[in-house]
């Protein structure tokens, strides 16, 4: 059986400006798969509403997934020999959503007047009504049989297989050209998803953040090791929770000072039946860490 969980924190930065949070995140557990979803909103000038953005991307995503889940026995019947086309039709349902969301938000909510009062009348007019909401999209889906996922713009999405070992599945690729940002609201958005497909390999855990998580690190491996940690505490999730906000707000308030969120999903059947091997792997990584230590302070000398 599937569980989940999703938080997002407001950076420090955006505290002291009085930006709110433009981070949105969520997860859903059903019988049959489970979703876990975040999104970042660019949060500049130009996207002056990316706080609504990241959330009507939220839901976008919850809802194409959903949609493509209806007949379940058909669903994945047809979706291991024809993912990568699926992958896409899925991403263009999300678009989609997301472009109807914005749309009808723009219809009940014009543009103010203080909105407007950013920009000289022929900067504002340049600006594509979408990009007010602009925003970067990570969603990881598990199944009983598969895993996948999709990604436009920054962010991570970490996964660990019942081999104990934390990936990354979805090498990072915005597939933007120089001084573009890869964003939900842009006319080509559809050709700059990445996507991963994995079949018939367990799931224990996989992980969404968004990139001021990430950026809270030093390297990718006390990223990756900060993963194996974390599904190492999964066995209790109500303590989970707690604990993994106070850490997510403690690591946006004294490092990366962004915004920062975390959802996941896991297997509970396997997660308990690996919690051997995940607390082993806890334990090589911190000897790992500690050769990489010293191995560093050895170079200074």
């Amino acid at each position: 059986m599937f569980n989940g969980f999703s938080h997002s924190v407001m950076g420090a930065s955006h505290e002291k400006t009085g930006l709110v949070c433009q981070d949105s995140s969520a997860h859903k557990v059903t019988e049959h798969y489970a979703i876990a979803v975040v999104a970042d909103g660019h949060g500049s000038k130009k996207h002056f509403r990316s706080n609504l953005g990241s959330q009507f991307a939220v839901e976008a995503t919850i809802e194409a997934i959903d949609r493509f889940f209806e007949d379940y026995d058909e669903f994945i019947s047809n979706f291991p020999a024809n993912h990568k086309m699926i992958i896409k039709n899925i991403q263009k349902q999300v678009i989609s959503n997301w472009n109807n969301r914005v749309n009808a938000h723009l219809a009940e909510n014009p543009v103010t007047a203080d909105e407007k009062s950013k920009f000289t009348d022929e900067e504002f007019e340049k600006i594509p009504p979408e990009s007010y909401y602009g925003s970067t999209l990570i969603a990881a889906v598990a199944a009983e049989n598969f895993t996948f996922g999709l990604q436009i713009g920054d962010g991570s999405l970490v996964a660990i297989f019942d081999d104990g070992e934390a990936v990354m599945p979805m090498e990072y690729n915005e597939a933007a050209p120089a001084n573009v940002t890869a964003s939900i609201c842009n006319s080509n958005a559809a050709s700059m998803f990445s996507g991963f497909y994995v079949e018939n390999k367990k799931l224990i855990a996989m992980y969404a953040s968004t990139d001021g998580l990430y950026t809270s690190f030093g390297s990718e491996y006390d990223f990756l090791d900060y993963h194996t940690i974390i599904t190492s505490q999964l066995t209790n999730v109500e303590t989970f929770k707690t604990v993994i906000v106070n850490n997510l707000t403690k690591r946006s308030r004294y490092g990366t000072e962004d915004d920062i969120s975390l959802s996941c999903v896991f297997s509970e059947e396997l997660l308990n039946e690996n919690i051997g091997l995940i607390n082993e792997k806890v334990e090589e990584n911190k000897q790992r860490s500690a050769e990489r230590k010293a191995e560093r302070l050895t170079k200074k000398i």
